[in-house]
């Protein structure tokens, strides 16, 4: 019975999702033309905040737990296991009064209406997977980022999706960088679970009845700790929570 209603809903979810990133791709240039940083934010996070709600179609319930008060005067490095694209609209819009930002591979920066435009003026960065330098560059240029304006940067160090949820193993290098760079940030851990499960059956049809969770977990300030202890402790929390 969950089989044919993904039949039935997936398009219709297909469509709504293609549409917002059709409308939105003209609001957020014309946002940021007229409005600059702040209205082309704002854009952005009403996209994210029907993006994210759409799912309600496929009759997904969503979850964002956080029994923490995250600062507002400094920066924040959010780390999180990657289980499909849904993981990223629901981070947009339930951490948007902290501005958070990506670390996306390059790919992503053209021929994606809203995605790219937002990839490419919103403060993300985009990085080349097969060159290490310039990689690099770009999450420094990151970590400055946010500890100059105390802005969030997320980051998925799994580095690819996992398609079972069984978390990957974690690289130490674009967290290392980033924590060199904002030196006043806190990390902060996410556990997400069941965004892979939308894609058990691959793209079509999508798993309907799906809770999907956000699971915000303790806060570590960055220079409480030495990075070792600090990568170790952030792997183990988000593992522990992961379904």
């Amino acid at each position: 019975m969950k089989k044919i209603l993904g039949y039935l809903l997936t398009p219709i979810y297909y469509l709504c999702f293609g549409l917002l990133l059709v409308i939105f791709h003209p609001i957020q240039w014309v946002s940021l033309k007229l409005g600059g940083y702040n209205a082309h934010k704002k854009s952005v996070d009403i996209l994210n905040f029907f993006v994210t709600y759409i799912l309600f179609i496929l009759g997904t319930k969503i979850s964002f737990r956080n029994n923490y008060k995250l600062p507002n005067d400094a920066p924040l490095i959010v780390v999180s296991n990657h289980q499909s694209v849904n993981d990223i609209p629901g981070v947009i819009w339930f951490l948007r009064n902290h501005h958070p930002k990506f670390v996306a591979k390059k790919e992503l920066g053209k021929g994606i209406p809203s995605i790219s435009f937002n990839l490419n003026h919103g403060g993300s960065v985009l990085i080349d997977r097969k060159d290490a330098k310039q990689a690099i560059s770009e999450v420094m240029k990151l970590g400055e980022y946010i500890e100059k304006y105390n802005r969030t940067a997320v980051i998925f160090p799994e580095g690819t999706r996992s398609r079972t949820g069984k978390p990957k193993r974690f690289s130490t290098n674009g967290l290392k960088m980033l924590v060199r760079k904002a030196p006043s940030a806190y990390v902060v851990p996410i556990a997400i679970n069941n965004s892979w499960k939308f894609l058990k059956n691959g793209n079509f049809p999508l798993e309907v009845g799906v809770h999907l969770t956000f699971d915000v977990l303790e806060p570590i300030k960055v220079d409480s700790m030495n990075f070792d202890e600090l990568f170790e402790k952030v792997e183990t929390q988000i593992k522990s929570k992961v379904e």
